[in-house]
This record gives structure tokens, sequence and C-alpha cells, in this order.
């Protein structure tokens, strides 16, 4: 029955090319923009090595330094990670790690670019990088201030060519470094993952880096479970009330451990970070993806009543012979979502190209944006609403002629 249904569907949404063409331009174009951008979304915050932890992780990325007339926001400092966010209860790993800094080195004359971060022993026990060559420094490495490094394989090419780089000295920011390990390169959208190389924190040579309250630097905490999430922030507010404030200067210290979407959405709506904006930003990008939806919903609209009233003698006949308006309003809908599925199978292979595309060009830098279940489910549940939304009120309009009326051409 559902194949006959379906043959019937696309037999009728033939006759017309023309409109039927515009329709799956539209239907495609927009899946296409809505699948990328879910794409990109999903391997920003979805579990991904070398994050595949990240439902377990909370950042603690940011904090105030707040006085009567001055104040201090950004980064962690060293400092205050290593006295005041060790051991909290539920965390299984901590790991602390500075932002990604340019440094600047030479091969044969030519100077070299490359991100570079400081990390302790425990990041490689956090994040599960692929390693192709060697393996990561160690407590030891980090505990004497070895001048060791961890690269990436694009680094690996820049300095070494083809050859093998374990062993091998390398200049950067006028330091050299022996490589100990080679990862795969990393997706500048993994923010907690992504550098050309890094070395241990022991060997920053900024001076009284480890006193620092605010600073460089970010604490990964790796919790047991989700649920400890609430006992992590109770026991992490409650140390922010003994923390030794550099001066008198200031006279409050505030930051909540985050999870790497609520982080982001700080960022996007600039709040404090005791006022979570998660649902701000859910909500902002829930009615941006509505709104971008709605002119090719509505035009669809016209287009299917435009469609269905060219049928209006079919459906009086339809009903003349007993068949019920329900009967009629589904079999109206059913073939809408049949063009939207067959659009939506032409976006699905527009957000494959589109991806390709940018993962090739180099405007991500080490991209590997793919479409995986997560996506093609957005894609596919875009096509049914489209279908069911675009096809409802015109089928239930036209189901609602006297079939008198409907025999006569006639559309109200």
């Amino acid at each position: 029955m559902w194949s006959h249904t379906t043959k019937l569907a696309l037999k009728v949404l033939w006759r017309r090319k023309v409109f039927t063409c515009i329709s799956l331009f539209g239907i495609g174009f927009t899946l296409v923009v809505l699948m990328v951008v879910a794409a990109i979304i999903d391997h920003l915050l979805a579990p991904m090595a070398p994050e595949s932890r990240l439902p377990r992780i909370l950042n603690v990325a940011y904090i105030s330094l707040e006085g009567d007339e001055s104040r201090s926001n950004g980064g962690a400092g060293y400092g205050f990670l290593d006295r005041y966010v060790r051991d909290l209860p539920g965390v299984e790993r901590m790991a602390i790690v500075s932002e990604p800094q340019d440094v600047n080195g030479f091969v044969n004359g030519e100077k070299i670019l490359s991100k570079l971060r400081y990390a302790d022993d425990e990041y490689w026990q956090v994040l599960d990088f692929q390693f192709v060559e060697g393996a990561p420094y160690g407590a030891e490495d980090e505990k004497g201030a070895n001048q060791v490094a961890v690269i990436t394989e694009s680094t690996r090419r820049k300095y070494f060519g083809d050859a093998p780089a374990l062993g091998q000295m390398l200049d950067a920011g006028g330091t050299h470094y022996r490589v100990v390990g080679v990862v795969r390169d990393v997706p500048h959208y993994r923010l907690a993952a992504t550098a050309d190389l890094w070395v241990p924190v022991s060997t920053n040579r900024i001076p009284n880096y480890r006193e620092q309250l605010r600073g460089a630097f970010m604490g990964l905490l790796l919790a047991r479970s989700r649920r400890d999430f609430p006992a992590i922030r109770a026991e992490f507010a409650s140390r922010l009330q003994r923390v030794e404030l550099p001066s008198d200067q200031f006279k409050v210290i505030r930051g909540v451990p985050m999870t790497r979407f609520q982080e982001l959405a700080r960022q996007v709506v600039y709040s404090e970070p005791e006022k979570p904006a998660t649902v701000r930003v859910s909500g902002i990008i829930a009615g941006g993806a509505l709104l971008f939806m709605l002119l090719p919903a509505i035009n669809l609209v016209n287009i299917n009543v435009s469609r269905i009233f060219e049928r209006s003698s079919e459906i009086g006949v339809r009903k003349a012979f007993g068949a019920s308006s329900a009967h009629l309003v589904g079999q109206f809908v059913f073939e809408n979502v049949v063009l939207c599925l067959v659009g939506g199978s032409i976006g699905l292979l527009g957000a494959v190209l589109v991806l390709g595309w940018i993962n090739g060009s180099g405007l991500i830098p080490h991209a590997d944006l793919h479409l995986n279940l997560r996506v093609f489910g957005y894609g596919f549940g875009l096509a049914v609403f489209f279908g069911c939304f675009s096809g409802a009120y015109p089928a239930w309009r036209m189901a609602r002629l006297h079939p008198v009326a409907a025999l006569r051409g006639e559309t109200r």
C-alpha cells in the first residue's frame, strides 16, 4: 500500500515540473545551510577525540577579580588553579593548560609560525590524543622542567619533512625542545585540544606565573560522573571565599566551572559566570533556524495551494465517491512529505559537498567536518517538519470544499 501511495505521490508531483523543481531547490538549499550549521555545532560540542570525555569535563576558563573601582577578568592564573582547584570532590583528574600562543621557529632560515600550549602531564590523561609517534611527556618531565614537546603531524612536516620526528630538536619561541611524541592534527574547533605543539608548564618563562590568580590558563576537571557537577561547583564556590586576594584593590573573586556549551554561551551573550546563558543561546539558535525556515516554508505553502487547487475536479470526484476529508488531507500531506524527503536527499548531498569543501579549503584549520547520525537525524526531522507544516494548511483548505463546488473548479 505504501509503495503504491509513494509511486502515486511521485507521479502527481511530476505533473508540474517547474513547481516541483522550485520546491526542491528551496527545500534543498534550506536544508544544506541548516545541516552545515548543525554539523559545525555538533563537532564543536559533541564528544569526539581527543575530547571524547567532553560530557564529563568542566572548564575553569574564566574568573573575575572585582573591587569598588577595579576589575580584572579573563583566564585563570596557574597559581589560582594549582592552589585552590585541585582535589575537588567528584573530580577524577585535573589538568592545567594554557591558551594557545603564537611562537616562531626557524628551519633553514625560513620562519615557521606555530600555536604553542603549556600543559601539565595530567592533560594527556584527561584528553585522548592519537599518537602516531612516541608518547606524551610525563610527571618527571613536568617536575624537572625538561624541554620536551609533543607536536602534530603538520608541525612535523614543517620542521622535518617526511622524516620521523621522535628525538629530533626543534626551535619554538627561542627555546629548543626535544620531540617525544607526534599526534594527529587537531581541528581548531576542539577548543581545549587544538595546538601545534605542547610543552610542560614548568618550562614557562613568565616570571611568577605560579603565583598568579589571573592569567592565560584553564583548568580541565574530569568528573567521575555528570551527577558530581553540583558538588564540584558547590565546593569550588566555597573555596573562592578562602582565596587570598593580591591587594586591597580587589574585594571578591568570582567564577564557575562550566561545560563547553555553558562557556561558549557565556561568551556569546557576555553574561556573568554565575548567570547561565545556555537557555538564551539555545533560544537564539532555535529562533534563528525557525526564521531561516519561515520564508521557504511560506513559499512552499503558496506553491502547494496552487498545486492542490489545480486538482479540484479530482478532489470533487473522490469526495463524491465517499472519500473523507481526513483521508484527503492525509494523502496531500503525505505527497508533500515525499516531496520534502526528496528535497532533503538533495540537501543531504549538498551538505556533504559543502562540508568536504570546508575541510579542504583551510577555512577551519585541520577541519574534519562530516555528517554523522545525529546531524542526519536533524536533517531528516527538518524535512518531515517541512512536509507536514507546508502541506497541512493547503490540504485542509481543499479538503473542506463541497464536492459540487470542487467539481466546478471552485477554490472557496
